[in-house]
């Protein structure tokens, strides 16, 4: 297990600094993003020293931007995926929930694009709502984005899934119940559905109460939820009931889904490996989920 994750390791930061995962990025929003008075794309923090392979983490970020990591034109098989990091709401951790998911889906045929959300860091102190909501507007903003530059992009309008990791998977458990736009319309992108066609939830953050056992409000499972899978582990500090909580929703709904809590692993993990724990091959189980559901090429 541990010369396991030592290669992992080694491989994770050759990744990390190979030109090829440089993608485009474009801005989210064609002007300020609602409710917003500046444009800042955001600043990296100092790295930790304790992080090897190293994490990149961005505050201050009150323009979006989306990053673009188009499969390999003899692999893309139409299918995409947006990408929503996690980091608390005050930072998005772009590489090891962001740009190491999208390799992974590449390898797939999967396109991937990364959002750099809005962040608590950065924004008016005039702005007082729920953290997840301007991520929300976010997100649902970048899937009609994503399904209306279909053709452009080469992708499959009704293969356009969802992939949360932490805070961005409370945003994307958010995104994938509701069913009214969390901002107003502003142009013809704004026209199509934010609806994402299936999902991936790894370890969503505090998306459940764990004292009284309900899901938070706005998470509102329903027979109009997408097919789902869904990581945890039982010894995250954010809880897995939540997870759970989530698939049991579906299943009331009959909505086709597949739960993993796994024994220990912890939070954080993105798709690597983590020593004395198996959590590093829940990205074998979703490479099966995907294929079963004809989303990822052999």
């Amino acid at each position: 297990m541990k010369s396991r994750f030592v290669i992992f390791a080694a491989v994770v930061a050759l990744l990390i600094c190979h030109p090829l995962l440089s993608a485009e990025l474009i801005p989210l929003w064609p002007d300020l993003a609602p409710g917003e008075t500046t444009k800042k794309t955001g600043d990296e923090m100092p790295r930790r020293e304790a992080d090897n392979p190293p994490i990149t983490r961005v505050e201050n970020i009150t323009a979006p931007t989306l990053a673009l990591y188009p499969a390999p034109k003899d692999k893309a098989n139409g299918a995409g995926v947006l990408i929503l990091p996690g980091g608390g709401f005050g930072r998005v951790v772009t590489d090891l929930e962001g740009s190491e998911a999208a390799a992974w889906l590449n390898g797939l045929g999967i396109s991937a694009y990364v959002l750099a959300y809005r962040t608590t860091t950065g924004a008016d102190t005039e702005i007082k709502v729920d953290p997840w909501r301007r991520p929300l507007e976010d997100s649902q903003r970048a899937i009609r984005h994503l399904r209306s530059h279909a053709t452009e992009y080469g992708l499959d309008p009704a293969k356009i899934g969802l992939l949360g990791f932490s805070a961005g998977g409370q945003v994307g458990a958010i995104h994938l119940t509701q069913e009214e736009a969390a901002y107003k319309a502003i142009d013809a992108v704004d026209e199509v559905s934010f609806r994402p066609d299936f999902s991936l939830l790894v370890y969503p953050w505090r998306v459940a109460d764990e004292k009284t056992g309900q899901l938070m409000p706005q998470i509102l499972p329903s027979a109009k939820m997408p097919p789902g899978f869904i990581v945890h582990t039982d010894d995250d500090a954010s809880s897995s009931l939540g997870s759970a909580l989530i698939y049991l929703g579906m299943k009331q709904h009959k909505v086709s889904g597949e739960l993993h809590v796994y024994q220990n692993g912890g939070h954080g993990y993105g798709t690597r490996a983590r020593p004395d724990s198996v959590i590093g091959t829940w990205t074998d189980r979703a490479t099966e989920w995907l294929r079963l559901r004809g989303l990822a090429g052999s």
